[in-house]
């Protein structure tokens, strides 16, 4: 059933009716013009609606394709032609910032108009003809207030992402500040480590004296690794794009993740035809990659496949990372590219935020697909990116 009848049946516009607006068309289209001319001529006295018009031009135009709504509405057929004849009316008020209240009240000058002229040429089978109306004019509104529904949910959706934008830019701004202060002390901290760590071995043959040394240096490596994402977050994006193979760069990171994936038990295998040539970043395709292939390998733990795949078509290129692992709950999947979220323990919710930001700077997208079987990351990237 599709939502036009569905309409039709819920406010139960029956064969009857339907036949009682055709007989009405001929009374009432000699008064069409008369008509309109009212509809607007309550328009134009408020302040608020008139301001919408941008002059006598518009106002015919939308008088023309008033008389031929009236008309259309009376004779039908109501079919999705009708339905989408009331929706670009619908749209096209929404386009001039026509309010749906004063789509109402314009609305009920002509109620009143068929109601006078029905009353005056046909009392006696007055009141089933207007019931007919009654049900009529209900689903004109009810699609043409669909439509400012449907704009009124953009706005909000609009208005949500713009004021998630001024978030991350300030916490892009406090990131970089906090990461660049950070980093001037750790590198001088690692350096004053390295030297410690040359004098100690220079003068004893004491493991135990420079492994404390050895561990502080991994912290603060650790730390350090933190600190690029962080800068990787906060930075604003620029792309260096050339024309690579993406198969190569994808099997560079294969490679590199493989020695983690076998620490962990894991297996990470890797499917492609052909070369696939496009123009991008080879370093963020790197970290993209990475990132995801990272997260996989975490995911599926001891016993668990890792798979990664890249293939293309004329226009574009495709890459897969799948694993087998227990899935993302739906909770976890609205919020996974949002900055600062995660649900790892120590972790600093950076890295598909990244990913997705990278992503989008090379013109592409990424879709997620989990299951408790799996989870799937599909990002297409386009051969030639817009710069």
């Amino acid at each position: 059933m599709t939502s036009l009848d569905e309409l039709f049946t819920y406010v139960e516009l029956g064969d009857d009716d339907r036949a009682r607006l055709r007989a009405l068309h001929p009374v009432l289209e000699p008064h069409f013009p008369a008509i309109a001319a009212k509809f607007y001529d309550a328009i134009r006295k408020n302040a608020g609606a008139a301001g919408m018009l941008s002059g006598p031009a518009q106002v015919e135009r939308l008088r023309v394709s008033l008389i031929d709504w009236m008309s259309t509405g009376l004779l039908g057929p109501y079919d999705e032609r009708f339905y989408e004849k009331r929706s670009r009316i619908g749209r096209r008020h929404v386009q001039i910032g026509l309010g749906n209240h004063y789509m109402f009240t314009a609305m009920n000058v002509v109620r009143r108009a068929y109601l006078e002229c029905i009353l005056a040429v046909s009392p006696e089978d007055a009141p089933a003809t207007i019931f007919a109306v009654e049900k009529l004019i209900d689903i004109e509104l009810a699609i043409m207030v669909r439509h400012y529904q449907l704009d009124s949910e953009d706005k909000l959706i609009a208005r949500e992402r713009r004021a998630q934008a001024e978030r991350i830019t300030a916490m892009q701004t406090m990131t970089a500040g906090i990461a660049h202060e950070v980093r001037n002390p750790l590198n001088a901290a690692k350096l004053q480590l390295e030297l410690l760590e040359r004098r100690l071995r220079k003068r004893v043959d004491d493991e135990r004296l420079i492994e404390p040394c050895k561990l502080a240096k991994s912290e603060i490596e650790r730390l350090t690794q933190l600190l690029n994402d962080f800068l990787a977050f906060a930075r604003p994006p620029e792309l260096s794009p050339e024309d690579r193979d993406v198969t190569q760069l994808v099997a560079q990171v294969v490679e590199l993740e493989r020695v983690d994936a076998e620490r962990r038990g894991a297996e990470l295998t890797y499917t492609t035809s052909q070369p696939q040539i496009a123009h991008v970043d080879a370093g963020k395709i790197h970290q993209l990659v990475m990132n995801l292939v990272r997260n996989a390998i975490e995911a599926v733990g001891e016993g668990g496949h890792v798979g990664v795949a890249v293939s293309g078509d004329e226009s574009s290129l495709t890459i897969v990372v799948n694993d087998d692992g227990p899935g993302i709950p739906e909770a976890v999947r609205t919020r996974i590219y949002e900055p600062f979220f995660s649900t790892k323990s120590g972790g600093t919710g950076l890295g598909m935020s990244i990913v997705h930001s990278l992503v989008a700077l090379h013109g592409g997208t990424i879709d997620l697909a989990s299951s408790p079987s799996g989870t799937r990351f599909d990002v297409q990237i386009p051969r030639r990116t817009r710069v």
